[in-house]
């Protein structure tokens, strides 16, 4: 049966208009196709956010490698993921007022040229910029540790935003031990234990991923691409102390 296209008016046959893309069958506007659009559209509760966490948690390195071989349809976009996780920790860090650094004398004291407080202000308010600044240091280290395993930067790119949105996720869900510890130096502790469950995770989709490696040169190839990543953060934040005179 033909349908002519609503849209660019071309006439075609199937469920989906071969020129434009536009689905033949299309719901009259009401509370019904609002929910289905926020579900389908913006948040994809039904295959994007759900289907990827489940894989970034059970599949991850091997889920990733599909995505990047073309097996994309049930998978969010991995920018999109970033930002959507990155946007909801933040709110829930300022609705909650959590504090993630300890406000004492001593830290204040510390470095008369850094101010802690204004510091730890100035990462919560720009987590979601940090986080993508680093998802090209993480991506460096890695083109560089894994350069022989054929894939591009791009490539390496989308696999470390993946394992941003792990990190991201952790996070999110270790809200409420955040708040209960806001601002003491318990929150210090568990932000150590993210730090190597990030590693955990890390080297279990590099693992899956890079799979024509052995076990153990994954693992120090991971080590050594985060060695990389911290040589180049603190080396880019020791030119910023230099440069602007202290935060």
């Amino acid at each position: 049966m033909n349908t002519t296209c609503k849209n660019c008016h071309q006439t075609y046959t199937g469920h989906y208009c071969n020129n434009c893309g536009q689905p033949a069958e299309t719901h009259k506007i009401n509370i019904h196709y609002l929910w289905h659009d926020i579900q389908h559209g913006l948040l994809h509760f039904d295959k994007g956010i759900a289907y990827t966490a489940k894989q970034l948690f059970t599949r991850p390195g091997h889920s990733i490698r599909e995505f990047i071989e073309g097996k994309r349809v049930r998978h969010f976009k991995p920018i999109s993921l970033v930002m959507v996780l990155a946007t909801a920790y933040i709110a829930l860090i300022h609705i909650l007022d959590i504090e993630m650094f300890v406000k004492t004398k001593e830290a204040v004291d510390t470095n008369p040229n850094i101010n802690i407080e204004k510091l730890g202000d100035w990462l919560s308010s720009h987590f979601a910029w940090i986080t993508l600044v680093f998802i090209p240091l993480h991506t460096i280290g890695t083109a560089i540790c894994f350069r022989k395993q054929g894939y591009n930067f791009i490539e390496y790119l989308v696999l470390n935003t993946y394992k941003a949105s792990q990190k991201l996720y952790i996070s999110i869900l270790l809200i409420p031990l955040f708040y209960y510890y806001s601002g003491t130096t318990t929150i210090l502790t568990i932000t150590k234990i993210v730090m190597l469950i990030d590693f955990i995770l890390y080297f279990w989709t590099n693992e899956q991923f890079f799979n024509q490696l052995s076990k153990t040169k994954t693992f120090f190839l991971t080590l050594l691409t985060h060695l990389i990543f911290w040589f180049i953060f603190f080396t880019i934040i020791v030119i910023g102390v230099f440069s602007f005179g202290g935060i």
